[in-house]
């Protein structure tokens, strides 16, 4: 699998978190100052956001200091479904029941460990047949404002 990963600062966590993916086996992409590039956390969401949208990237990971931000920009992007995850539970339900397709998490708050059990639970879940017509309904309201 082909993610876009990209943050608006390169810590310990980010460098955690690609050697993670890395060991898994995923294909990376890398975005901000991940990729040496001096860019803000719209910038980074953006890019991020705009490759999986066009299909080149099957999902992207995004930081910021309260992954907010990176979370919000992302959810401009159509066909974006960004979830802002701050442990394993909220990872596996927004996989599940939202067919996140964007994973951001907070530089100031996660924890390596968390972050491993999150990255567990994202790409563990997959989505729940029973919530297709509700994954329906969000891109339907996208569609209705665009």
């Amino acid at each position: 699998m082909r993610l876009a990963v990209g943050s608006d600062e390169r810590t310990h966590l980010t460098d955690f978190v690609i050697e993670e993916l890395k060991n898994r086996g995923f294909e990376l992409e890398l975005y901000g100052p991940l990729n040496k590039e001096d860019i803000q956390w719209t910038d980074v969401a953006h890019k991020v956001a705009k490759r999986v949208m066009e299909g080149l990237c099957e999902q992207g990971i995004l930081f910021c200091w309260t992954g907010t931000g990176v979370s919000i920009a992302a959810n401009k992007v159509p066909g974006i479904r960004a979830a802002l995850c701050a442990d394993a539970q909220t990872a596996e339900g927004a996989r599940k029941w939202n067919d996140a397709n964007v994973l951001a998490m907070s530089l100031r708050s996660t924890t390596e460990t968390v972050a491993k059990e999150i990255l567990d639970a994202w790409f563990k879940a997959s989505p729940d047949e029973e919530e297709k017509i509700n994954i329906e309904k969000v891109s339907k309201i996208e569609q209705k404002y665009s």
